[in-house]
């Protein structure tokens, strides 16, 4: 086979489609595949080296796909690595337009799809031009300016693009990548961010072993360390989870993930943020940056495995601590991470398991052997999840995810996860009162029908469950339960699909060669029959109660509701897949017991009638020799006879005997067209009596029929879908159905029965066509050339016949032929299209029945459209002819696409993901052969525009105009979906649309206006002919629609004309991307050209081009280039000619101005007269103009920047320090300079002119970059703008900017409100600002100064509001200016922002904070140290109050934090002088301090390999405060909230002092939780003590400030990631304070402890000694003299059994046991009256303590009851009368036993002894439960 096909290509395909192979005409594709490729390599090859990109490369790169997804990547592998080197140059060229650069790399995606089959040997793809080409895009640095438009869809492009290209990087590509982007890991810096992402995207991780030290292991450990160093979830870790998560995977067996196991886990328990606890705060960054689970599911599934296989004790630990989570009763916004972890985790492994079992080897390196997962291993891991999946089956979101996970399990196990489905199953069956348990377990169980079926060694007794499960089904079939229903018949449907329904039971006395289980299954399967006539009942009961008259009103729509049509699907299918199972003696009986219930009843045919057809046409499909035979006569005759007398025909309502009649004719003749032919006869004379009758039910009926009938002697389909090939029919001694149960389908021998029209259908086909379409089209002819009348619902009638004629047999019909539509696109190569071959070869002796309809159809349309417009029903039927005349060869696409999807549902419900290759059950793959064969007809005329198709597009244009809104929408939609497909006819098209919005013309009505506008619009997935990519359309379109604004029929009172514009504007702003100028071919990608041009097999079509057209082409290229730039600028001119038009309407010039902005660009200059324009208009009258004019200002200001010029300096030159070879990030002698240091400032124009300015702060923290690029000195940069040098545009900004008048106007504007308390510091004017300041340097100033001073002055909200807008755009516009100027600049601004700063208030300090934070980002602090020291003068000065003070810190903190590292002076300074303020006592002020501080020791991080930092020290400044809180510490008096709002006369005393200071160091806890990058742990610990002092017990709002806080402070603080050499510290800590008087702080600490312990789980698992500390620290507190501290223990004790941190261990249990038989004093005889003995003895205390054990022993298992359970309830129950508080205990547990084991009592019960149930009855129900 192989050999023959080399034979024919000349070559070994790479990996071609395999469904090809099975279709009917197989044996023509290879010729035909070789041409098409031959074709597309000569055109594609010569396109290129012409370099025209458009129309040539780009239409030859679509047919290059469009053979992709027909023949799979069939070409030789030196044409595959051609075909991808040409499209990796096209997709890197600079500068490309947006949507070709996607439309090549979706391409070049798909080529590298299929990684095994080109290995790093056969290509290398160099990484940086895709760097560089992502760079430009998602870093764009003029896309926030308006000079790019890219669509949303390119980010993900683009990533999917470098994840297939990355795997041929070459190996030197991870080292360049390391050097790139290692400067860029400033932690404190956006570019940190920016770095990881690039890291996770491109660092290549699959490699050969021998090459890994130069691929991770150059930057595993550095990251790592990086990972497990950082504690507070920035936004990168995601990232990094990511690359370690495919690193792992891409190399199991070669990273060793030992160390960091505990760790990892750690990490991911936290990241699914689950609740523990009381009262718990979360802190909002750690929602927003959890991990992803996917990758999540893919790390921990790389580690599984290898000799210690820790990675799944970890594992274990993980579910059993979260399984609780799992129960339904819990839900919470935690739950969908769970359950995603859950569905993915097995999925995962399966895949590894494929791979390491059953993949093809290919040429990436396999798993070694060490390390591949053993048969324990997979039992391990399906064990370990076999809990959790099966309580989440019920959970609140739905079955879905257990669902997929056990099919996944079951596929590993099926021993293990189906016996305890199936013991849910059968009761769920049984029970009436719970239908969401039926639902959930069918669906499980739906999942596993392969796995249970196959059974295999594992699990042989699964088989025997098919038949009690398939019996016990069937009263799910209840019409009164939807649900239930349809997941019944999706069930049987699934069983029966796998299972032959063949009674086998007489081979039991025939055969004796049978295994034990055979002989079972063989007795069983004679349950067969029963179950199909069962079936059949239930199914007559469902139709019974659905019939139209049981279920509507009179009133009521005939028609079918979605759910009874949902109903109907699954009935049909379900019956359709049983039958087609079953023997033929079953099937026998069922079509007998159909039929009888056919015939006998009479249905009406919209709702039962449809129903009960569809289930005759079932048995009609699976043998229709039988079948036809039964119904076939039957209804002739009836009808026959009911149509007898003559008066039927004219009848209205017709009797429903013969509508029944009809119905169930036209759905039985859906079979084998070849069965057919033995009723021709009987079904033409039906035809004949039928089709004319008066009743529109009635003929519509027949219409159906005759289409069924064309239909299936037409088409080409498979007949037979039977799971095994050739049905079942064979005697019980050659062939044992019962061996195929569960039996894939052999894709080399499926068999397929094909029905392919034979010469005697074709004949047929044309006898039927002749006999009743000619006549019709003959009528409807003479009707249009007003030769004879006809009613309306004649011409419907003969309509509706033509339609169902073309329906039925369009693919007979060869497509519509005629001359090309010529001259639309200039192009150099043949744009022609390919043919395909899809089994049928059309006569073309006979007439030609599509053009027939044709002609007539037009003919017929400018008929009506002339003398009855309002005839629309015959319109609408028209419309959809002229849609079957042109898309239907046999399959409409939406039928082809929503079977596409069903299929691929299908085959994901039922696929083996664990073996691969294909092993679908046969009936799925017949179907996916089927829809090959569609895919072919839907594609096989390709899409050439040729002149009968031109007649019908402006056909439909003129419907699509016309006067009825139904037809217009109607015809609209078929018009898009022509438009969408013939090449280049929208060019033909729009002209003709755009004609009737021409403003001088009066003959238009609004209806067309309107049609002609929704035509621009188009439809939300067809093309929008207002916005195609290209600057002929976009030239006409845009004027066309601006000046239509004027035309008579426009008018803005109607509301559903301006929501058009209105939806316009939008879709043109919404879908707009810029349109290339420049289409230059680079050399580089000529000369790939003339490699394909000049490549084998299959030798290109045409050849290589001689040097004369080569030369041609260069020089249209140039044309091309020139062209596009006239054009833009004539499109530009015709806009702005519209709007100095005086009449326009406002609606029209804001939509002219939103056009004309999204025409600025970064690759050329806006004209002048535009310049002008834009700038006249930032003084408009309307707000809408005056925004998009700021915007686009600022855009032409980045268009005049003028490059400076840059210099490579080296660091260790101006530091004088020779740097480390090894990595050493953070503050080090070599980058000293670029700090802050006050004494060495440049305040000298010599300095300045010495000083290296870094502007970008991230340069030089973690190391330098390879060349380090600052900007040349002043002298070497180009001179300041003067006037006489300006060009037209620059002077033009010029002149306005320096007219007082223009600029008061616009300072006025600028001042003024737009929303009242809503508006914020607006970036866009300070881009205005910066760009005026940066091109023009001081220009401006002088006439700007006086208002700034105003502005200044005016405590207005939005007069300050503007004034820091322009400060801003000032400072960072004056980043080149000269040291002169920049002096004179800061002369005049300093007073001028202290006169600002002194007025602010509570609407402008975030503006001034923005403002100032702006001005400070990516500036060299040396550079503003004016400003900076200004800032620092007196935030605290206290003269404007505590509110002036606040806002001041707010202002330098938003200075301070841009300049991250390079100012530690300053934080200290600002240290120093904060210190002794702190005991503020203004509570906003104090949040400020706090939120500063955290800004102040930000820098001070715990990074591997980085130095101590210079800013401040946690460390030092902690050791300050407390001893200045020693007060507090020591004293042992409650501490109680001190306020004197007045700074009183004197110092208050010390403790009070600390008080307030205290205050303030909480609020800097709160504030750094969440923001810094490490948890200075022992700094926290030195505070715990207060802190736990303070915190009161109960959640109390009341509480003051204070107490609430340090509440607070610790649920953070008790959430934080633990170092692991940082626990004992913390445990020590916790068991001092459980020693300390306050019961308040013992009881805190177990509530700390709780939280801590969850959130650091396998971290402190992994330590043996902490364990036991824990253990030891509850055990103690269980002996509390405090009962809350007792009852918290307990507590808490069970809340570690539950998430197994402590083990429940004999020792443990006899620990408590002793405890509880601790004897009682006995009480002493007393009066009744007496005083109650309040303190509790000792005993008492002890005694307790083992009670509350116990409980927590049994609480600590609330879903199910383990072996050591009963015997601690019977010690429990002992206790019951015993004193206060431990009755109280008891009483307690018992009642929540009761409360969690209820609903499942039943199993729970097994687990006691008869004694024990007794006793258990009792206590459970006993009066004392009430007592």
């Amino acid at each position: 086979m192989k050999k023959e096909q080399a034979e024919i290509l000349g070559f070994v395909p790479q990996k071609e489609i395999v469904y090809n192979k099975l279709l009917p005409y197989a044996d023509k594709l290879d010729r035909e595949s070789n041409d098409i490729l031959a074709q597309i390599k000569g055109n594609l090859g010569r396109a290129v080296q012409f370099r025209e990109l458009w129309p040539g490369v780009l239409f030859w790169t679509r047919k290059l796909s469009t053979y992709l997804r027909l023949y799979g990547r069939k070409f030789s592998k030196e044409d595959h690595v051609l075909f991808i080197k040409l499209l990796y140059e096209l997709v890197t060229i600079p500068n490309l337009e947006i949507s070709m650069m996607q439309s090549f790399a979706r391409l070049l995606v798909n080529l590298l799809k299929k990684k095994e089959l080109l290995s790093r040997d056969d290509l290398e793809l160099h990484w940086r031009p895709l760097y560089d080409l992502y760079e430009s895009i998602l870093y764009s640095k003029t896309e926030h300016l308006g000079l790019n438009w890219f669509p949303n869809s390119v980010e993900n492009v683009l990533k999917t693009l470098v994840k297939s290209c990355r795997l041929y990087f070459p190996e030197s590509a991870t080292q360049e990548m390391l050097d790139e982007w290692r400067p860029l890991l400033c932690p404190f810096d956006v570019t940190m961010q920016k770095a990881i992402g690039y890291f996770e995207l491109f660092l290549p991780t699959i490699m050969s072993p021998e090459q890994h030290h130069k691929g991770f292991k150059l930057w595993f450990d550095e990251l790592m360390d990086l990972w497990v160093s950082v504690q507070n979830l920035p936004a990168w870790e995601g990232n990094l989870v990511n690359l370690f998560a495919r690193l792992a995977n891409d190399n199991i067996g070669y990273v060793n993930w030992d160390p960091y196991i505990p760790k990892i886990f750690t990490r991911i328990l936290r990241s699914f943020n689950l609740p523990v606890g009381t009262s718990q705060m979360v802190v909002p960054r750690y929602l927003t940056n959890s991990y992803d689970i996917g990758h999540v599911v893919l790390w921990i599934s790389s580690m599984l495995g290898g000799r210690e296989n820790q990675a799944q004790k970890q594992l274990n630990g993980l579910f059993s601590s979260i399984a609780s989570f799992y129960h339904p009763s819990n839900n919470g916004r935690w739950l969908m991470k769970l359950m995603k972890l859950l569905q993915r985790l097995p999925a995962s492994v399966v895949r590894r398991l494929h791979r390491e079992r059953y993949k093809k080897p290919c040429w990436i390196t396999p798993v070694p052997t060490s390390h591949r997962l053993t048969d324990q291993d997979v039992t391990d891991f399906v064990e370990s999840m076999k809990q959790p999946v099966l309580m989440a089956m019920f959970s609140k979101t739905g079955s879905m995810d257990a669902a997929q996970a056990l099919q996944n399990l079951a596929l590993m196990r099926p021993e293990l996860v189906i016996p305890p489905v199936l013991e849910k199953t059968y009761p769920a069956m049984e029970t009436l009162t719970e239908p969401h348990q039926l639902t959930a377990t069918l669906s499980c169980m739906i999942g596993m029908a392969r796995s249970l079926l196959s059974g295999g060694r594992h699990y042989p007794e699964g088989p025997a469950h098919v038949l009690p499960l398939l019996m016990r089904a069937l009263p799910g079939v209840d019409p009164n339960d939807f649900s239930k229903c349809m997941i019944t018949f999706q069930f049987i449907a699934t069983f029966t699909t796998l299972v032959p329904l063949v009674d086998c039971s007489s081979a039991l006395h025939e055969k004796n060669d049978l295994t034990e289980m055979e002989r079972e299954l063989c007795s069983a399967s004679a349950e067969f029959e029963d179950f199909v006539l069962q079936f059949m009942d239930r199914c007559f009961a469902l139709i019974d109660s659905s019939t139209l008259e049981q279920t509507r009103e009179e009133t009521e729509t005939e028609k079918m509701t979605h759910l009874e049509s949902l109903v109907e699907l699954g009935l049909s299918s379900t019956f359709s897949t049983i039958l087609t199972q079953c023997s033929m003696e079953i099937f026998k009986v069922a079509l007998e017991k159909v039929f009888n219930f056919a015939t006998t009843n009479i249905f009406e045919t919209r709702v039962a009638g449809r129903m009960v057809a569809d289930m005759c046409r079932a048995s009609a499909k699976c043998h229709p020799a039988e079948s036809l035979r039964l119904f076939v006569p039957h209804c002739c005759n009836a009808i026959t006879h009911l149509t007898a007398n003559e008066d039927v025909l004219n009848e209205e309502e017709l009797d429903k005997e013969l509508l029944w009649n009809l119905q169930l004719l036209s759905e039985v003749t859906r079979v084998d067209g070849e069965k057919l032919l033995l009723y021709r006869t009987q079904l033409v004379q039906t035809l004949q009596l039928t089709l004319r009758l008066r009743c529109k039910q009635g003929y519509t009926l027949a219409c159906n029929l005759l289409h069924h009938i064309l239909r299936s002697t037409a088409l080409t389909y498979p007949t037979d879908y039977c799971s095994v090939p050739g049905g079942f029919n064979k005697p019980l001694q050659e062939y044992l159905p019962i061996k195929d149960w569960g039996r894939p389908g052999d894709l080399w021998h499926l068999e397929i029965q094909w029905h392919v029209p034979s010469a005697e259908e074709t004949a047929f086909v044309f006898y039927v066509l002749d006999l009743l379409l000619q006549p019709e089209l003959q009528r409807l002819q003479r009707y249009a050339q007003g030769e004879q009348d006809m009613s309306r619902d004649d011409v419907l009638q003969s309509l509706c016949i033509v339609q169902h004629c073309l329906l039925g047999a369009g693919s007979m019909l060869p497509p519509l032929d005629g001359t090309l539509v010529t001259g639309l696109v200039p192009s150099l190569l043949s744009l022609e299209e390919t043919k395909l071959y899809i089994g049928v070869d059309y006569d073309k002796s006979r007439e030609n029945y599509r053009e027939a309809i044709c002609k007539v159809m037009r003919q017929l349309l400018h008929y009506i459209l002339e003398h009855s417009e309002d005839d629309t029903k015959s319109l609408f039927a028209i419309i959809k002819i002229i849609s079957d005349l042109m898309h239907f060869k046999g399959s409409h696409k939406h039928e082809f696409d929503s079977r596409w999807k069903s299929f691929t549902l299908v085959k994901k419900s039922m696929e083996n993901r664990l073996h691969g290759k294909k092993q679908h059950i046969r009936a799925l793959l017949i179907d996916r052969v089927l829809l090959q064969h569609e895919m072919r007809k839907l594609l096989v005329e390709g899409c050439e525009y040729k002149t009968v198709h031109q007649d019908l597009l402006r056909d439909l244009l003129r419907l699509s105009t016309s006067t009825y809104s139904q037809v217009r929408s109607k015809a609209q939609n078929v018009l898009f979906t022509a438009l969408g497909t013939y090449n280049f006819c929208c060019r033909d098209i729009t002209p003709r649309v755009l004609e009737l919005l021409e403003p001088n013309r009066t003959d238009v009505t609004q209806q067309q206006f309107k049609g002609a506008l929704y035509c621009l619009l188009g439809n939300h997935s067809g093309v929008c002919l207002a916005n195609l990519h290209d600057w002929d359309c976009i030239s006409q379109t845009w004027p066309a629609i601006v000046r239509s604004g004027l035309s008579s029929a426009m008018s803005l009172e109607k509301p559903s004309i301006v929501r058009l514009f209105d939806d316009l504007a939008d879709k043109v702003h919404r879908q707009y991307e810029t349109i290339g100028i420049d289409f230059t071919v680079p050399e580089s990608a000529v000369f790939l050209g003339r490699r394909i041009t000049d490549s084998r097999q299959p030798t290109p079509y045409i050849g290589t081009p001689v040097d004369q057209e080569l030369e041609q082409g260069l020089a249209l290229q140039q044309d091309k280039n020139q062209d596009a730039e006239q054009k833009y600028e004539k499109l530009l001119k015709d806009l702005l000619e519209c709007l100095n038009n005086r009449d326009l309407p406002w609606k029209f010039e804001h939509i002219a101005i939103g056009f004309l902005s999204l025409l600025l660009r970064d690759d050329y200059p806006l004209p002048a007269p535009v310049v002008l324009f834009f700038i006249r208009s930032l003084n408009h009258d309307a707000l809408v103009v005056r925004k998009m004019a700021i915007a686009a200002v600022a855009g032409i200001l980045k268009q005049l920047k003028r490059p400076r010029k840059k210099i490579a300096v080296t660091p260790s030159d101006i530091s004088r320090v020779t740097e480390p070879e090894e990595l050493v990030a953070g503050d080090r002698p070599g980058n000293d300079w670029l700090q802050y240091h006050s004494d060495s400032l440049p305040k000298t124009q010599q300095d300045w002119d010495n000083f290296c300015f870094v502007e970008k702060t991230h340069w030089g923290y973690y190391c330098w970059p390879k060349k380090l690029m600052l900007y040349a000195p002043e002298a070497e940069q180009p001179k300041d703008l003067a006037a006489e040098n300006m060009n037209e545009r620059e002077r033009i900004i010029y002149d306005h900017f320096t007219d007082p008048v223009f600029i008061k106007q616009l300072i006025e504007f600028l001042s003024l409100e737009d929303r009242k308390g809503k508006d914020k510091f607006n970036p866009r004017r300070f881009c205005l600002f910066k760009g005026l300041f940066r091109n023009y340097s001081d220009a401006f100033l002088p006439v700007l100064k006086p208002h700034m001073e105003r502005l200044a002055d005016d405590s207005h909200e939005s007069t300050q509001r503007c004034v820091a807008e322009i400060i801003a755009g000032l400072i960072r516009g004056s980043k080149h200016w000269s040291f002169g100027k920049v002096e004179a600049l800061w002369k005049f601004l300093i007073p001028l922002m202290r006169t600002a700063l002194s007025k602010i208030t509570v609407e402008t300090y975030a503006d001034w904070g923005t403002c100032v934070a702006t001005a400070c980002e990516s500036r060299d602090p040396r550079k503003l140290h004016w400003l900076l020291e200004m800032l620092m003068e007196c935030p605290l000065s206290g003269e404007g109050g505590s509110f002036v003070d606040a806002c001041h810190l707010y202002v330098l903190q938003g200075g301070l934090a841009q300049q991250e590292w390079r100012v530690p002076e300053l934080l200290h300074r600002l240290l120093s002088y904060l210190e002794p303020k702190l005991t503020q006592v203004y509570k906003n002020v104090r949040e400020r301090i706090g939120s500063v501080l955290t800004y102040i020791f930000m820098i001070d991080v715990n990074l591997p390999c980085t130095l101590p930092t210079k800013s401040p020290h946690i460390a030092d400044f902690t050791e300050r405060i407390l001893s200045k809180l020693k007060p507090l510490i020591e004293g042992d008096e409650e501490i109680q909230n001190h306020v004197v709002e007045e700074n009183g006369v004197g110092e208050q005393d010390e403790r009070t002092q600390a008080i307030k200071l205290f205050k303030t160091v909480l609020k800097w806890l709160m504030a750094s939780a969440g923001r810094s990058f490490s948890t200075p742990v022992p700094q926290q610990l030195q505070l715990l003590p207060l802190l736990f002092k303070i915190a009161p017990v109960e959640n109390d709002d009341s509480y003051d400030e204070l107490k609430r806080d340090a509440k607070t402070c610790l649920s953070l603080v008790s959430q934080g990631l633990l170092y692991p050499q940082q626990i004992p510290l913390v445990l020590q800590v916790l068991r001092e304070i459980a020693g300390s008087s306050s019961w308040h702080a013992r009881f805190s600490v177990l509530t700390y402890l709780q939280i801590m312990v969850f959130y650091n789980l396998f971290t402190i698992l992994s330590t043996e000694q902490a364990v036991q500390d824990v253990r030891t620290l509850v055990i103690r507190l269980l002996e509390d003299e405090q009962l809350e501290v007792r009852e918290m223990a307990a507590t808490t004790l069970s809340g570690f059994l539950q998430c197994n941190f402590l083990a429940m261990d004999a020792s443990m249990q006899t620990h408590f046991e002793a405890l509880c038989k601790t004897r009682l004093p006995k009480k002493r005889k007393r009066d009744l009256g007496s005083v109650v003995d309040t303190i509790p003895s000792v005993d008492l205390v002890r005694r307790h303590a083992g009670v509350l054990g116990l409980s927590a022993c049994i609480l600590s298992s609330p879903y199910d009851v383990p072996t050591w359970m009963p015997q601690l309830l019977m010690d429990l129950s002992a206790h019951l009368n015993d004193t206060q508080p431990i009755e109280m205990t008891v009483k307690k547990t018992l009642s929540n036993f009761r409360r969690t084991h209820h609903d499942n009592w039943l199993e729970h019960k097994q687990q006691f002894t008869d004694d024990q149930l007794v006793v258990l009855t009792d206590l459970l129900v006993s009066p004392c439960y009430y007592a």
